[in-house]
């Protein structure tokens, strides 16, 4: 099975359609408050299906169970997290209220994320990436195998996935060399 890896930056294909990125979503000093505030929350290790991950997360307003494979509400999203949420909301073109879940990750030295597309369940993602850079890789099958985009995703960046980037395209994140910390805003689906 063939693979062609290209760079975002490279000239080949455009960017998957819905995907959109942003350099300098927040300021330093807004990164800096809110990583002072992650500090002090409750992380636990990533579980799915009795295997536990390198990275650390938590939510709030909604969480995925993945060994249940359910939805369940849980604590209201922080209030020092709103007026990040409103801002995000404003990049894939939501109203606030409209991202009623925030996953927390905790990348330590080594922890990473492996190919996936989010569940069925939610809709439009923002991912705003605080602390240390990292590498985001998007993926799809063809006929020929695997079309393959990396983008570099600065400290304090953002991207946005709906449309084709979110439901045809799968993305993931190799280890990290440094402490990294994502925060991924999702809107719910309506059935």
């Amino acid at each position: 099975m063939k693979t062609r890896q290209l760079s975002l930056f490279e000239q080949g294909p455009s960017e998957p359609e819905g995907f959109e990125y942003q350099s300098d979503f927040i300021s330093p000093d807004e990164e800096r408050g809110i990583v002072e505030r992650l500090h002090d929350l409750p992380f636990r290790s990533f579980e799915f299906q009795g295997y536990l991950g390198k990275r650390r997360v938590l939510s709030f307003g909604w969480q995925f169970d993945f060994n249940t494979n359910e939805l369940r509400r849980t604590d209201d999203i922080p209030a020092f997290l709103l007026p990040l949420r409103k801002q995000a909301a404003r990049f894939v073109g939501l109203a606030a209220s409209d991202l009623q879940h925030v996953l927390l990750t905790e990348y330590g030295p080594g922890a990473g994320i492996g190919w996936h597309k989010d569940r069925p369940v939610f809709g439009k993602v923002v991912g705003i990436s605080l602390v240390t850079p990292c590498v985001f890789r998007l993926r799809r099958r063809t006929e020929h195998g695997f079309e393959r985009l990396s983008r570099k995703l600065e400290a304090r960046s953002a991207y946005g996935l709906q449309g084709r980037s979110r439901t045809e395209w799968e993305h993931s994140i190799p280890a990290v060399d440094n402490l990294r910390y994502s925060i991924t805003f999702r809107n719910i689906r309506t059935p």
